[in-house]
């Protein structure tokens, strides 16, 4: 089992940049995938952004143009550039790692956009 976590979060004005990172315990070479989700009150946690072992990315529609996931094997770390951020971009932020045995997830970090 891998702890994951997350770091980053906080208050900025809409049109404003966060870069949320996400620190593993151990080496994320092995991961099939490594993302970025978010869940906001009363909702459903969603993909934001995901990249594969081969580095291919994948990121929700809502984000596209603005977030950018990226990755440091010699860190274990991911990370989640986020820019031009908008209110509705308000959410608890989870980092989430898949191998072919299990699904680990990081404790959340908050960002709250204001406009």
């Amino acid at each position: 089992q891998v702890q994951l976590v997350e770091s980053g979060g906080g208050l900025v004005q809409a049109g404003g940049s966060l870069r949320l990172s996400c620190a593993a315990s151990r080496s994320i070479f092995s991961f099939v995938t490594m993302g970025w989700y978010r869940q906001s009150p009363g909702k459903q946690r969603d993909m934001v952004a995901a990249i594969s072992h081969s580095g291919r990315t994948n990121y929700a529609d809502s984000v596209k143009g603005r977030f950018t996931i990226s990755r440091d094997f010699a860190k274990n770390t991911v990370y989640l550039q986020m820019s031009s951020l908008k209110p509705e971009d308000t959410a608890v932020y989870y980092c989430n790692a898949d191998s072919a045995a299990s699904t680990s997830w990081g404790q959340g970090t908050q960002v709250a956009v204001s406009s």
